[in-house]
């Protein structure tokens, strides 16, 4: 029962208002709640503020665990790009229009004046003639025994001064046709059963097989190069192809083998008889049938002429000049040519 003067009575120990306290939990909670989700919301936009995007077709996320990655390069050794040297363009061959010019042009002045008037590019010198006589001061032992040496002593002081010029220069050397040290040294020389043989022009040979013979004339290439010659000239340079060659001994000076390989070791010998001039040049002279394998008696092939710097050819009638593969070929005319063609003139054109 209610007490008198209002005072409500509790039963069980319970406010008979707990069902308002019920309500106000509930709302704290709620309250609770919402600021919770506040907060994450505004987390949320401060974290996805740099991946939203705004444009006129409304508001995108962009969010980087959606997007495409881009495959990585492929890994692997690195390249290395070379970048190729220029090939040089090789220098063109000059014209050669050589003019054999008297032995006296050696020091007369006239050297220059008489190329240019020929239209040619260079001048040509008989410096061991035909004849085996030399056109220069020469020290060598053979030389001086056979009396083939000049006799001026002033001559090779000229020579060098010439030399010393803008004239090119060519030292003509008949290797092997020499009538002057087979006579005085017949070891040295082509036999018959009778002595030297000599050609059809009545002139001694010196033997291309023979050692001695080919270390003089190797002295004389040494000696012509150290006067400062642009270029020697060999011509003769092989075994004889004119003349009774039937009455030619066989002996160690002529093989009935082995030519061939004689002339091998002679251009071998030259070469390195000049090795100190490596700018002076070493030129051949030979015949179109020569070229062609048409004179097997003299031991030239064209193997041979490839080893030179520069091929003279002399041409019969109705003959073609040859080719070869990597040596310049000259015709040898019997007068000068045009310009801007290669040739020479291996006839005296006068003292």
């Amino acid at each position: 029962m209610p007490r008198r003067g209002g005072t409500p009575v509790r039963r069980n120990g319970y406010d008979s208002y707990h069902g308002r306290s019920r309500v106000r939990t509930f709302l704290k909670v709620l309250i609770v709640l919402l600021l919770v989700v506040l907060a994450v919301a505004v987390g949320a936009l401060l974290w996805l503020e740099p991946y939203i995007d705004y444009s006129a077709n409304g508001i995108k996320i962009n969010l980087p665990f959606f997007q495409q990655k881009e495959p990585a390069p492929a890994t692997g050794a690195p390249v290395v790009v070379t970048t190729p040297e220029p090939t040089p363009t090789p220098e063109p061959e000059e014209d050669f229009r050589g003019i054999l010019l008297p032995n006296s042009a050696l020091y007369d002045g006239t050297a220059a004046q008489r190329v240019e008037a020929a239209g040619a590019t260079a001048a040509l010198f008989d410096m061991k003639a035909d004849d085996g006589s030399l056109g220069y001061i020469s020290r060598l032992a053979l030389a001086i025994q056979a009396e083939a040496s000049a006799a001026d002593p002033a001559l090779n002081a000229a020579i060098q001064l010439l030399n010393g010029g803008e004239v090119y220069t060519v030292a003509r050397v008949s290797c092997f046709r020499d009538n002057l040290v087979p006579r005085s040294d017949m070891s040295l020389a082509i036999h018959t059963n009778a002595g030297n043989w000599r050609d059809s022009g009545d002139t001694r040979w010196l033997s291309p097989a023979n050692e001695s013979a080919r270390q003089y004339v190797v002295g004389v290439c040494r000696e012509l190069a150290a006067l400062g010659f642009d270029e020697i000239l060999l011509d003769n340079w092989a075994f004889p192809t004119d003349g009774e060659l039937g009455w030619i001994k066989a002996d160690a000076n002529y093989p009935a083998d082995g030519r061939t390989a004689a002339l091998e070791v002679f251009l071998k010998e030259v070469r390195a008889g000049l090795a100190e001039f490596p700018e002076v040049k070493v030129s051949l002279v030979t015949t179109a049938s020569a070229a062609a394998g048409g004179a097997v008696e003299s031991g030239q092939t064209a193997a041979l002429l490839e080893r030179a710097d520069r091929v003279l050819v002399r041409l019969g009638e109705g003959e073609t000049l040859p080719r070869l593969n990597q040596t310049p070929v000259v015709p040898v005319l019997e007068q000068a040519g045009q310009a801007r063609e290669d040739w020479a003139v291996l006839a005296m054109t006068g003292e």
